[in-house]
């Protein structure tokens, strides 16, 4: 039973961060002919296109992929309670919930980001596609950080001040919404 629980939050929380990091791809005017994002517009693209088929309006491709995102977040916790204890409950709470979880996410896809730009700029000479777009996402956030901390000594404190900022904010919404924020 663990284990089931363990891959559908696994793989609900893959499909969260893709879509947001779909959202936040198109938001950074990222190329989208990079193997990379390549990859996300294909694992993506077809609850897109189920979306637009059931939503006839022209709506901008990141507010879909946003939409998705929320909606995955929302059924996220109805369906492990629905694993775990064989009921299914419909609540309006949920929605607040996935709210919640949709925040959680996109800090993780935050981390995530600057933890593989932090290790690429050790190993990688930034020629390969995944460089390319980690750096254009993760720019804006490094450049308004180091204008604050500037580089000191060759060391470049950014990515230690945003890692500690998301560990942070993460301890504090653990605080408020415990028992909730763990099952996320």
């Amino acid at each position: 039973m663990l284990t089931l629980i363990f891959l559908v939050k696994r793989i609900i929380n893959i499909y969260i961060m893709a879509f947001l990091l779909r959202g936040w791809m198109q938001w950074m005017h990222c190329d989208f002919y990079n193997p990379f994002s390549q990859f996300i517009v294909k694992i993506t693209q077809p609850m897109i296109n189920l979306t637009r088929r059931v939503i006839f309006i022209l709506i901008p491709l990141r507010v879909i992929s946003l939409l998705l995102a929320f909606i995955l977040a929302v059924i996220k916790l109805p369906l492990l309670m629905l694993i775990e204890m064989h009921t299914f409950i419909l609540d309006p709470i949920y929605v607040l919930i996935g709210l919640l979880a949709l925040l959680k996410s996109a800090g993780e896809l935050v981390f995530l980001v600057v933890i593989i730009r932090s290790l690429l700029n050790w190993v990688s000479q930034k020629n390969t596609p995944i460089d390319v777009i980690i750096y254009q996402l993760s720019e804006p956030i490094i450049y308004s950080v180091s204008r604050i901390f500037p580089v000191k000594y060759g060391i470049d404190f950014s990515a230690i001040v945003i890692i500690f900022i998301l560990y942070t904010l993460n301890y504090l919404f653990m605080d408020l919404f415990s028992e909730i924020w763990y099952r996320l």
